[in-house]
């Protein structure tokens, strides 16, 4: 799957992803691992986020991070979260707490 970002953090990325599904539907997990490269707040590079996300009867949990020392060019050092927010009409949009 491919993304691509707009904002503070613009760019593009690759995330290779696993999914466990289970007899109940409501219940199911995946983890991620994403590659992103662009600019965020002006420095070029990129750097890889960790995801891993659980449904469990339909009570959700999600946690991306930055893989430590994972980042490039001129985001070296990044370390952080995203959080995902899901609109009601399916759009995605990202929150990402970072410090460099």
């Amino acid at each position: 799957m491919s993304k691509t970002f707009h904002g503070d953090l613009t760019g593009t990325s690759v995330v290779t992803l696993l999914v466990a599904t289970t007899p109940v539907e409501s219940s199911r997990s995946y983890v991620a691992l994403e590659r992103v490269e662009g600019t965020l707040d002006g420095r070029s590079g990129g750097f890889v986020v960790q995801h891993n996300a659980v449904s469990d009867e339909g009570e959700q949990s999600l946690r991306i991070s930055v893989v430590p020392d994972s980042a490039t060019g001129e985001l070296r050092g990044l370390r952080g979260e995203m959080d995902i927010v899901i609109a009601p009409d399916g759009g995605h949009s990202y929150t990402f707490d970072y410090r460099l």
